[in-house]
């Protein structure tokens, strides 16, 4: 189940002179990104992740709204928990988007009829409107919803699964990206059914690990779980030091590893943090803390810039220090999408490219020079 424009669809609920228009979310200087953006956008070729620029030039009567994370958090948590008093088994695959398993509901009950219903509960106690895709598999039905949108439903039997997906283009399987498409297309593979029947030993040769993987979701193979969901409520990491310090330089080396561990870790869990708490404890073991509430995000620098600024504010007695800590609360779920509302392109391409780079070589394989 995925919500339509969800961003768009609360800002409609908010304000319903946005209704009908074509509505931008994101950044709004010429560096911003484009967030998510309404149907009516999309006709003049709006998508997500474009330069501010480029859809201002594209769409230049759109409305721009700059976006709030916590309004758009507070209606998925009711989505969620809507979901979580019906469904027997669901995942939160992020913001706007949940998988849920039937596995045995078939038997006892019409399961297109039970997911209509759960689709008209959405719709009716949250205004949004959303989409679904029943099959198989979570990809088979992820490429269903997908295909059903805007406000549809869609069911894929097992019999109908390679009839339906073989006349998609490539770019409709999930993990296959601009750069991977474009790797593709120079191989001559445009649509789904080209892709299933090539050897799946020449995609692992062409597109490395993932390879496999990728040919599998081309012929509807897809044996991932879904996940039962449990909402994490914070993420936090301590250092006790082999001796007592008031050694400042040392201590903001520290802070500035743990931010950047955590944060990872956020990015990694698909998450965004909206408080951050910063603790110490002194020799004598007397332990102060200090919070701060800041706008959801998940990059480094802005937390560590509040993590610093608390750090000073928290140490007031000048006593040597034995613990240092940063714990990060109130966390949400959500995908890259959501950090695009960065004015900062080059930002946002730096944080994906050092996320990359850790995913494959380990978690310490880039840091920030200071942490040597």
């Amino acid at each position: 189940m995925d919500l339509d424009s969800f961003f768009v669809s609360v800002e409609r609920l908010v304000n319903s002179k946005l209704i009908g228009k074509p509505v931008i979310i994101g950044g709004t200087s010429d560096r911003g990104v484009v967030a998510s953006c309404s149907y009516e956008a999309r006709k003049f070729g709006v998508s997500s992740a474009m330069p501010s620029k480029l859809a201002r030039r594209l769409c230049p009567d759109a409305i721009w709204v700059r976006g709030d994370m916590e309004l758009y958090s507070k209606y998925s948590t009711d989505v969620t928990k809507i979901i979580a008093e019906k469904a027997p088994l669901f995942e939160k695959a992020s913001i706007d988007e949940h998988y849920i398993d039937m596995t045995g509901m078939e038997k006892n009950f019409g399961c297109f009829k039970w997911t209509h219903e759960l689709k008209q509960s959405i719709t009716k106690n949250t205004g949004l409107p959303i989409s679904f895709g029943l099959s198989v598999n979570k990809c088979v039905s992820k490429i269903a919803t997908d295909q059903s949108k805007p406000n549809g439903e869609l069911q894929v039997v097992q019999l109908m699964v390679k009839e339906f997906l073989t006349p998609l283009p490539i770019e409709k399987i999930p993990m296959v990206g601009q750069k991977t498409a474009q790797k593709l297309r120079n191989m001559g593979i445009y649509k789904i059914q080209t892709l299933s029947e090539m050897p799946v030993e020449l995609m692992e040769k062409v597109l490395g690990e993932h390879g496999h993987t990728i040919w599998e979701r081309a012929n509807g193979i897809d044996n991932t779980p879904v996940i039962p969901y449990s909402e994490r409520k914070s993420i936090s990491t301590e250092t006790t030091f082999d001796k007592d310090t008031t050694d400042f330089n040392q201590i903001n080396i520290i802070i500035t590893r743990m931010v950047e561990e955590l944060v990872f870790q956020l990015r990694k869990q698909q998450k965004l943090t909206g408080c951050i708490t910063v603790k110490i404890r002194y020799s004598n073991f007397d332990t102060h803390t200090q919070q701060i509430s800041i706008p959801y995000t998940s990059y480094d620098h802005v937390v560590l810039k509040h993590a610093k600024e608390l750090f000073k504010k928290v140490y007031e007695r000048r006593l040597l220090i034995r613990l240092v800590g940063v714990k990060l609360t109130r966390l949400i779920s959500g995908n890259q999408q959501i950090n695009l509302f960065e004015d900062s392109l080059e930002l946002i391409h730096l944080y994906q490219a050092m996320d990359k780079i850790r995913k494959r070589f380990g978690d310490k394989a880039v840091f920030r020079a200071i942490t040597l």
